[in-house]
C-alpha cells in the first residue's frame, strides 16, 4: 500500500493535487483543511496517503499529517454510510480538532452541518468512533517547500478548540470560526497560543 507521497507539486486546488514523482504525475484527492497547508506548485511536499481499491480505478487520497489520514481510514472503515467522497466532504468543512471535539461531545449538531451527512449519519460517527477518538491530538505545521517536506510542529488541538469557541460567542457560525482560525494558525505557524489564534482570526 502507498502510504506517503512526497515530490514537487505540478497543480494544487481545494479538492485535489498533483505530485511529480520518478516522471509520472500522481493525482491525489484532498480535503480543503489539507489544501488550506500547501504551498504553490513548484514546491516539494510530502502527503500521507490512503489509497482505495476498486475493480475498475484505484484513487489516492492524501493528508497533510497521518492523524488526518487516520481519521480518514476511521471514518470509511468504522462508519456505515460514509464512504471515501464523504468522509472528504466532512474532512473539509471542519478542522481535525474539532471534529475529534464534537464527536467526543456528541455534538450531532455541529457534525450534521457538514455536506453530505445528515443528523442519523452525524448520530453514528458519534456512536461509532466516540471510543476511538482519545484526547486531543497534536495539530500539525503547514506541509512547506523549500527543498523538502515540513516537519510537524507541536500545537494542541485544544488550543484551537477553544479559539473557535471564543469565535462562536463573538457570534461566528462554527464552520466559519473553524475556517478562521484554520487560516490563522497557517499564517502564524509554530505554537501560537488562544489569544493569538483569535487576534488573528478577527484580523487584529
Amino acid at each position: 500500500m502507498i502510504t506517503s507521497i512526497t515530490g514537487p507539486l505540478a497543480e494544487i486546488s481545494p479538492l485535489r493535487a498533483v505530485v511529480e514523482l520518478n516522471g509520472l504525475g500522481y493525482e491525489v484527492h484532498i480535503p480543503v483543511t489539507t489544501a488550506e497547508r500547501l504551498p504553490g506548485p513548484g514546491e516539494v511536499v510530502k502527503l500521507h496517503t490512503h489509497v482505495v481499491y476498486r475493480e475498475d480505478s484505484q484513487t489516492l487520497y492524501g493528508f497533510a499529517a497521518t492523524e488526518d489520514r487516520d481519521f480518514f481510514r476511521l471514518l470509511i472503515e468504522h462508519v456505515s454510510g460514509v464512504g471515501p467522497k464523504v468522509a472528504l466532504s466532512i474532512m473539509s468543512r471542519l478542522s481535525l480538532p474539532l471534529l475529534e471535539s464534537a464527536i467526543r461531545d456528541g455534538d450531532v449538531a455541529t457534525l450534521s452541518k457538514c455536506p453530505g451527512i445528515g443528523k442519523k449519519t452525524a448520530e453514528r460517527l458519534v456512536v461509532e468512533l466516540r471510543s476511538r477518538v482519545g484526547a486531543p491530538a497534536n495539530a500539525t505545521s503547514p506541509v512547506a517547500g523549500g527543498g523538502s517536506a515540513a516537519s510537524p510542529a507541536p500545537a494542541t488541538g485544544g488550543v484551537v478548540t477553544d479559539a473557535v469557541a471564543a469565535l462562536t460567542v463573538l457570534g461566528y457560525k462554527t464552520a466559519d470560526a473553524d475556517k478562521a482560525v484554520r487560516q490563522a494558525m497557517v499564517a502564524l505557524g509554530g505554537t501560537p497560543t488562544t489569544e493569538q489564534l483569535i487576534k488573528r482570526a478577527l484580523g487584529r
